[in-house]
């Protein structure tokens, strides 16, 4: 006699988690590809979507693999913030200048002088 057993039947179910992460430093098409791919090669993390307009990245990943705070510096390592994770410096001097925050340019105004 032989007993067949569907492995299925004892397997752990693995918890998910998802979050959605502020990523206020992502500029435009070439950081929404760094970081999807640099996220897809994390062990635990199943999906990694940015979105450009918005500024936020929503990840998904297995609880028992990795864990939101992670995820956040994995992202702060590619050379962008996440939430309150500030990115890398030296990965973010290496980002493309399209990939870099806009310079911000103070505005002075000429103030006229009235002479007596």
């Amino acid at each position: 006699m032989f007993l067949v057993l569907d492995n299925t039947a004892f397997a752990q179910q693995k918890t998910a988690g998802k979050a959605v992460i502020s990523t206020p430093t992502v500029q435009c098409e070439r950081c929404k590809v760094r970081i999807e791919n640099y996220l897809s090669r994390e062990d635990g993390v199943t999906s990694a979507k940015v979105d450009i307009k918005k500024k936020t990245t929503t990840v998904t990943w297995i609880t028992d693999k990795t864990n939101i705070e992670y995820i956040k510096t994995a992202i702060a390592n590619v050379g962008y913030d996440a939430d309150d994770v500030t990115a890398e410096e030296s990965s973010y001097e290496r980002l493309p200048t399209c990939c870099k925050k806009p310079a911000v340019i103070e505005k002075v105004e000429d103030k006229k002088v009235e002479k007596n």
